[in-house]
């Protein structure tokens, strides 16, 4: 071969591969907004991801065991998320608000952690956070899947009615506009 055509054969070569770049980098896919899920109700008993959310015992910030079950009965409010994830960072202290605005009147607020309790405890301090968190580790992941989050996301929030019913579930950060008009809906 001469190296005319070695060198055309080096050039289409050079301009397929930008091209494959561009294209490539052009079609990245964006990130995707925030999924909300209304969940139909059954008209029955309770979600299964509820009552085996009720019948778990999670370490509260001071290590001790607290059944969930307390929270059965009455609308529930459960994020699941983690000091390392950035939107939940974000959105914990106007969910604290939005928890110590009711006080527990027609709704309660929980946090299960993904994370160490040691980083728990500190965030939660540091930044005033006041309804009840629980330590879930790796095992709340799983909760959080039983509840529909199949990649295990954070931040993840479960809407649940006094019937044990999944009203709503949430991935990624909470829009609590929304939020407050699916709580008024209970």
């Amino acid at each position: 071969m001469n190296k005319k055509k070695l060198a055309a054969l080096a050039a289409v070569a050079v301009v397929f591969g930008a091209l494959g770049a561009f294209l490539g980098y052009k079609t990245q896919p964006q990130p995707a907004a925030p999924v909300t899920t209304a969940v139909a109700p059954t008209g029955g008993p309770a979600h299964t991801a509820s009552t085996n959310l009720y019948a778990q015992s999670l370490n509260d910030l001071d290590g001790k065991p607290q059944s969930l079950e307390k929270w059965k009965g009455k609308p529930l409010l459960v994020n699941f998320w983690a000091t390392w994830c950035g939107p939940c960072v974000q959105e914990m202290p106007e969910l604290s608000a939005l928890a110590n605005e009711e006080n527990g009147k027609r709704y309660n607020v929980i946090g299960i952690g993904i994370d160490a309790p040691s980083a728990m405890s500190e965030f939660a301090a540091k930044h005033a956070i006041r309804y009840p968190l629980y330590v879930g580790g790796m095992g709340g992941t799983e909760l959080s899947r039983g509840f529909g989050n199949a990649q295990g996301g954070l931040p993840f929030t479960v809407l649940i009615g006094a019937d044990g019913q999944v009203k709503k579930t949430y991935l990624g950060k909470l829009k609590f506009d929304e939020l407050k008009a699916d709580l008024a809906a209970l």
